[in-house]
């Protein structure tokens, strides 16, 4: 007997978050050893594409990206997008053990509070109604509500990018993870479009022919090329235990809302599923909120530290001496 389509999409998206999860952690080895011999990615710096390591990460990640773009192919969004918050569990616990990148006993009520609430989510979530074509969708992405929306999120992505991340890019998470979110959730309405082209197409309705296939598909490249760039920031620049579950929420809550829009999710559920779903986002918020709050700070990078002693006797103990120290890298060379 043959798995229905609905467990297929299931069992894509569980590998999915699998291999995400350990992308977190092999990408921020990667950016490791390139930041300590090149420079930082944080900053500016691309020396972690000569880098192995990150690379296997980068496989590992569209690894899962394919099973996630195939799994929703066989299943709606809103149960495929919530399953994410297992690849909060796996980077948490692969951090911890190979990062050590401790995480709290808080920490752990954290993660378990993130997967209850995606569990909430999972079963109050309306059933999605798949669009026949590839023109439906562009019908449904071209109503004025959705348009409202994609010009919203662009006009902050825009904001992030030249106005806070020169100035809070270094110290607020939520810059670099508010830029893959806010694309990501773009990305996740082209990549089902596309994925109903594919699957229409192999079943002999051909959808290549049209052009707003190929445009869902070229949306889907310029996001899916934004999101790695900044997400390699904030693993670069915070703890891979800290942004694995905020991208997933702020990425969950933000796709989520776009497919309300787009696809008027919402349109024929009662009041009691509407605020269950709500209640579900809360617990994860709640279960996020605890993680940053118990999470270990992330030592700062290093910088040039030049140490002469300055005395005539070199008997003495360096506690002794006088000491000249610059601690500006810009007097530093490797």
């Amino acid at each position: 007997m043959g798995l229905s389509d609905n467990s297929k999409g299931l069992i894509l998206a569980m590998a999915s978050s699998a291999f995400i999860g350990s992308s977190f952690i092999l990408k921020k080895k990667g950016l490791k050893r390139a930041g300590a011999s090149g420079t930082r990615a944080g900053v500016g710096g691309y020396t972690y594409l000569l880098e192995p390591l990150w690379w296997a990460g980068m496989i590992t990640m569209i690894v899962g990206e394919v099973a996630n773009f195939v799994a929703y192919v066989y299943s709606p969004a809103v149960l495929v997008t919530p399953l994410g918050a297992l690849s909060i569990i796996v980077s948490a616990c692969l951090a911890h053990f190979m990062l050590k990148e401790r995480i709290q006993k808080m920490g752990i009520v954290g993660c378990i509070t993130c997967i209850a609430g995606s569990v909430v989510i999972v079963i109050h979530a309306p059933q999605e109604h798949t669009p026949s074509s590839v023109q439906e969708i562009w019908t449904l992405a071209t109503q004025p509500a959705f348009l409202i929306y994609v010009a919203a999120t662009l006009s902050i992505v825009f904001a992030l990018i030249l106005h806070f991340e020169p100035r809070y890019g270094q110290t607020n998470i939520l810059v670099y993870l508010g830029i893959c979110s806010l694309m990501g959730s773009l990305t996740v309405v082209s990549i089902k479009a596309i994925g109903i082209a594919i699957k229409l197409t192999l079943d002999g309705i051909n959808q290549m022919a049209y052009p707003q296939t190929w445009f869902f598909l070229t949306v889907a490249a310029i996001c899916v090329i934004t999101q790695l760039n900044y997400l390699n920031k904030a693993l670069d620049t915070f703890n891979a235990a800290i942004v694995s579950p905020v991208y997933y929420v702020m990425f969950t809550t933000l796709t989520i809302i776009a497919s309300v829009i787009m696809f008027k999710d919402w349109s024929g559920q009662n009041v009691s599923s509407i605020a269950s779903e709500i209640c579900g986002f809360i617990t994860v918020l709640s279960g996020t909120i605890i993680l940053h709050a118990t999470r270990e700070q992330e030592p700062p990078p290093p910088v040039g530290t030049v140490t002469w002693y300055v005395s005539g006797d070199s008997m003495k103990s360096p506690e002794d001496e006088h000491l000249i120290t610059l601690r500006s890298s810009e007097y530093y060379e490797p």
